[in-house]
């Protein structure tokens, strides 16, 4: 299994428009964050976890040009506007169409079939994405192509829920705010975890490290590595002296394999 992060800022990405701080001015390339996104490749299955409006660019990193399916977190653009570039994928061994699938939570469906509505028209135009839209709960697990999935159920703030995905040893979560305890019980015998710390300082709707790391402690796997950061996050270089051990933030372009 290997997962490999195509992106790790936050919904602005780093750097941030108009911003002149030493994070967003850095030369270095784990200071430069497009907005989250990862790529699970396991078995003969390869999908990818939120398709912001870096996929485009994110896709192109990689190199890939085959997909599976795309798995979302919950509705908010900067993890759902990247859905037309999906067609790529659809036509690049043209005239084979290959479909894509796309899994959701009913709210994040609804807002995929009002945002891209003529991929769902009966009379489609040619060359719109051919996605074919699935409805999960956020709870009970679902299978593709053989490998189950386990969805994770949290809250992004009052407003919002968000939708965690556990494969194997490995769970991702990013946008959480809080989490019941019963679905940290889900999380029993993950040795990787990947999970969103958007600062240092409290924030109303997503996890500041102080937050993510009290997750990794209950959960207890050999590695955390922190995502959806923000340009306040600071440094990458300067981040070893300040994390706990076993927990690290992740870049652009890391490759983790179990």
């Amino acid at each position: 299994m290997k997962l490999t992060l195509l992106g790790t800022g936050t919904s602005q990405g780093v750097p941030t428009i108009g911003c002149r701080c030493e994070v967003c001015r850095s030369t270095d390339s784990h200071d430069k964050r497009l907005r989250t996104s990862a790529m699970l490749e396991v078995d003969d299955l390869r999908l990818v976890i939120d398709c912001g409006p870096d996929f485009r660019e994110q896709m192109l990193r990689t190199g890939v040009r085959q997909l599976d399916a795309i798995l979302l977190t919950h509705e908010h653009k900067d993890h759902t506007a990247g859905l037309d570039d999906v067609r790529a994928f659809n036509f690049v061994d043209y005239p084979i169409i290959r479909v894509v699938d796309i899994y959701a939570t009913e709210r994040t469906a609804a807002t995929v079939r009002k945002d891209f509505d003529y991929a769902f028209v009966e009379d489609k135009y040619r060359g719109v994405p051919e996605i074919r839209l699935h409805e999960i709960d956020g709870v009970t697990p679902f299978t593709i192509k053989g490998v189950e999935i386990t969805p994770i159920a949290g809250r992004h703030s009052t407003r919002f829920n968000v939708t965690g995905y556990r494969i194997g040893k490995l769970a991702y979560m990013t946008d959480f705010k809080e989490i019941d305890p019963s679905e940290l019980e889900k999380l029993k015998g993950v040795e990787v975890l990947v999970i969103n710390a958007l600062r240092w300082e409290p924030h109303p709707s997503h996890f500041n490290v102080e937050e993510a790391t009290a997750i990794a402690e209950r959960v207890k796997p050999r590695r955390t590595i922190l995502t959806h950061l923000s340009h306040e996050i600071g440094h990458h270089a300067a981040s070893p002296e300040r994390l706990p051990q076993g927990v690290e933030l992740g870049y652009d372009g890391m490759v983790i394999e179990l």
